[in-house]
């Protein structure tokens, strides 16, 4: 298998985390919703060391952490990059299609 210079870092950590126990954590989402979530045993023991600091339960630490806004990517330059004017769509203002 002929793989780029990261891809085989990837795919061991990959197996060697199918192959641990996984590690399950009850929580509810923001919207009431009550999840479960899988962690490996280096997830739940960086999950568990920052609920330990804010007093908190590794659920409670989820819930909030569901609250955190995800950050924009980057434009990648592709069509889907920038949005298109109305010149483009073929559309003019004051015309109602």
């Amino acid at each position: 298998m002929v793989t780029p210079d990261d891809e085989p870092t990837f795919l061991r950590d990959l197996i060697k985390a199918s192959r641990q126990r996984p590690i399950q954590v009850r929580w509810t989402d923001r919207d009431g919703t009550a999840r479960q979530t899988a962690l490996t045993s280096a997830e739940a023991s960086r999950l568990n060391t920052l609920a330990h600091r804010e007093g908190i339960s590794s659920g409670e630490v989820l819930r909030r952490a569901a609250h955190i806004p995800v950050a924009k990517q980057a434009a990648t330059g592709g069509p889907e990059a920038k949005p298109r004017s109305a010149s483009q769509t073929g559309e003019q203002s004051g015309q109602v299609s």
